[in-house]
């Protein structure tokens, strides 16, 4: 419930202060005086925005298993399935969320949780990260996407993306009615000149967009690294498991989950663009945490 009061809040928002701005630089004055309604352009950019970024995250799960191939357990296809999904359950109820499903994947070292509602998750780890790990490393990695459940990062994902693709299709289609009606001087409807700097707009402004969805995405890992070490009372296992994945490379993800497994940034300049921060960042963090 408290989600639900907090999506509708943000929309509101977001609304509110468009419409703020809006009228504080005169853009709905000179909007209306031209024929275009800018009620019904934000209420069209929210639905657009938040539309897309709800419904990826309503069908994650099943895209998750969908595009890695994960094979759900229940324990009971041998020993080391019985340790994970024991291992899941005791996390889960440490941190007081509903059990998630527990999944295998073919793969590198890699790991995910996903899913719309933290009672009914699903967290995924790879062949490659089990037998590349010992069991105190794995359990760490597992902490790490039960405290991503846990802090509820996949709602507040997707309420910045919504928040930030609300943005990009208002404001791109304002700068793009700006520039037809006062460089391209169309006198009436709209003219070439509108989607051609509508869509301008919306590469530029979709560019400056994922750089502040993936410095949200970065922080979150830093919380769930902490969670990690918070669920299992110790944060050596979760030092010695990114250390061990600073040695090998971590597994390709399709491109809608990157931001739920594990990845680490190749370059500072695409490093504003990665929704995981540098392993040895992230180790640093938590050997600085009391």
């Amino acid at each position: 419930m408290k989600r639900i009061v907090l999506f509708l809040a943000t929309n509101i928002a977001v609304l509110f202060v468009l419409s703020i701005v809006a009228s504080v630089l005169g853009v709905d004055r000179f909007l209306t005086e031209q024929g275009l309604s800018l009620g019904s352009l934000l209420v069209f950019s929210a639905i657009i925005g938040f539309g897309g970024s709800i419904v990826s995250l309503l069908i994650s799960k099943p895209m998750a298993k969908m595009s890695t191939g994960a094979r759900v357990i229940d324990g009971t296809e041998g020993t080391t399935e019985f340790w994970l999904v024991s291992t899941v359950k005791k996390l889960a109820d440490k941190a007081r969320i509903g059990m998630p499903e527990v999944a295998i994947f073919e793969g590198a070292p890699n790991a995910f949780a996903t899913g719309a509602f933290k009672n009914s998750a699903l967290v995924a780890v790879s062949t490659g990260l089990l037998q590349s790990m010992s069991r105190d490393e794995v359990e760490a990695v597992l902490g790490h996407e039960v405290a991503h459940v846990a802090n509820g990062d996949m709602v507040t994902l997707t309420l910045i993306q919504g928040v930030v693709n609300t943005f990009v299709i208002f404001l791109s289609r304002v700068i793009g009615y700006l520039v037809d009606k006062m460089i391209f001087r169309t006198e009436r409807g709209v003219g070439p000149g509108f989607f051609i700097a509508s869509l301008v707009a919306q590469v530029v402004l979709g560019i400056l967009a994922s750089m502040i969805v993936a410095w949200f995405s970065r922080q979150r890992e830093f919380r769930a690294d902490a969670g990690s070490a918070s669920l299992m009372g110790d944060r050596r296992p979760m030092i010695n498991a990114l250390a061990r994945l600073g040695g090998v490379p971590a597994g390709e993800m399709p491109q809608a989950f990157e931001a739920h497994g594990i990845k680490q940034s190749q370059s500072r300049f695409l490093g504003l663009f990665a929704s995981h921060p540098p392993i040895e960042q992230r180790i640093a963090a938590l050997q600085a945490a009391a």
